[in-house]
């Protein structure tokens, strides 16, 4: 009995090692913005199975950045915890610091964002505007701006960015100033997809639909959830892994050809 179960745990290690080498994802240098959020949390545990060497980037809740550390660590990841708010052009150096680490970066995920200031439309204010602007579209273009540069150097890489249905429909009275920041976030996919094809740098977004996240939990009541969900061909929402499975995807050696895409996962809405 103990020669068998010898025997499948190294199959399946191997076959594991035999997956990784096709996805081409084996300690491929990767930073993943928002890491501790639903879906950041389910990139960081997707791209550690492809054995990837992982930044983990997180702004306040250290505890969740450190338990995704150790628990990637104990399967003999690389990675490593950077704090950095993105709403202070002073902390926009994430990349830097990363390639300071690791010497250079392959992959930059761009998954931080989130509405400030879900209110309607009327009652948006100057400051809700602007640093919901700063988190999903100022920081992302500037960190891919550094990623862009070091990645020039090296051959190539890719840049992924986290988008939302909200940039297609223009969000909701709540978060329309959301939709605005989140369809230029596309705008400067394309433009970045077209600057980098002759580097070998591909740029391509990831259009999630409604997802079943802590901050989708923390923004609707049980009505409108129910009603929102009747809305979605597929008829359920969206899980983290649905969003981080696509961006594994681009990353991985399948995406090759692939570059300037907006990628929906929304269950047909």
């Amino acid at each position: 009995m103990g020669l068998q179960k010898v025997k499948l745990h190294t199959v399946f290690r191997d076959n594991k090692l035999n997956h990784q080498i096709i996805s081409g994802l084996k300690e491929k240098k990767v930073l993943i913005t928002g890491a501790t959020g639903g879906i950041g949390s389910s990139l960081v545990r997707m791209f550690a199975n492809e054995g990837a060497t992982i930044g983990i980037h997180y702004h306040q809740n250290q505890k969740q950045a450190k338990s995704l550390l150790r628990n990637i660590e104990i399967d003999g990841i690389k990675a490593k915890c950077f704090q950095a708010d993105l709403l202070s052009t002073n902390e926009l150096t994430l990349v830097q610091e990363f390639i300071e680490q690791f010497d250079s970066i392959d992959i930059l995920v761009n998954n931080a964002g989130g509405i400030l200031g879900f209110k309607d439309f009327l009652e948006v204010d100057e400051s809700a505007w602007t640093e919901t602007h700063r988190l999903n579209i100022q920081a992302p273009f500037f960190l891919a701006q550094q990623a862009f540069a070091n990645m020039k150097k090296h051959g190539g890489g890719k840049i992924i960015n986290i988008s939302s249905i909200a940039a297609k429909y223009g969000g909701s009275s709540k978060s329309l100033h959301y939709g605005a920041a989140k369809a230029g976030l596309e705008a400067i996919t394309v433009g970045l997809a077209r600057a980098g094809a002759s580097h070998n740098i591909l740029v391509n977004a990831v259009q999630a639909g409604f997802i079943d996240t802590p901050l989708q939990q923390r923004l609707i009541n049980e009505k409108n959830l129910k009603e929102r969900i009747n809305l979605i061909p597929l008829k359920r929402p969206g899980k983290p892994e649905d969003v981080a499975g696509a961006v594994v995807y681009l990353a991985s050696k399948a995406g090759d050809f692939i570059t300037g895409e907006i990628m929906t996962v929304s269950g047909g809405d």
